[in-house]
């Protein structure tokens, strides 16, 4: 896992808890990607196919896990356990890329901002408001 980013190792760690599944969507492993990492908001977020495709890649491999890519027709990926690897077609994989770009993916950045304290989500605070008969308290 030492050629991974640190979101691929999320992907492929949350790929390696859910071996049992048959049929993991998009959507089911971006949650347990959040839930794993802890991150907070982005609960729209999908998963970046280059990503996804380099795990499971590395999971055929090193783990012995065959995983399957499919587009279902909203351009979501589904997962597949089978018995070899697989990775999208070309104009599949072109479909999913020019989708991606309208949509919010994790990213190795989310990750980062988690780990260092970042910005968490804020409430709005109420403003003070400025009484114009008041003038001579400000």
């Amino acid at each position: 896992m030492n050629d991974l980013s640190p979101i691929q190792k999320e992907i492929a760690a949350a790929l390696e808890q859910m071996k049992e599944k048959s049929l993991i969507t998009e959507a089911v492993l971006a949650k347990k990607i959040r839930g794993n990492t802890k991150i907070q908001g982005k609960n729209k977020a999908g998963i970046c196919l280059k990503d996804l495709e380099i795990c499971v890649e590395y999971l055929a491999e090193n783990n012995q896990l065959h995983y399957a890519l499919h587009l279902n027709s909203a351009n979501d990926i589904l997962i597949k356990k089978e018995e070899t690897y697989k990775l999208l077609e070309s104009d599949a994989k072109k479909r999913r890329q020019s989708s991606e770009k309208s949509i919010s993916v994790l990213t190795s950045g989310d990750l980062r901002q988690k780990n260092s304290g970042g910005k968490g989500l804020k409430k709005r605070s109420d403003r003070k408001k400025m009484d114009f008969r008041e003038v001579e308290d400000y």
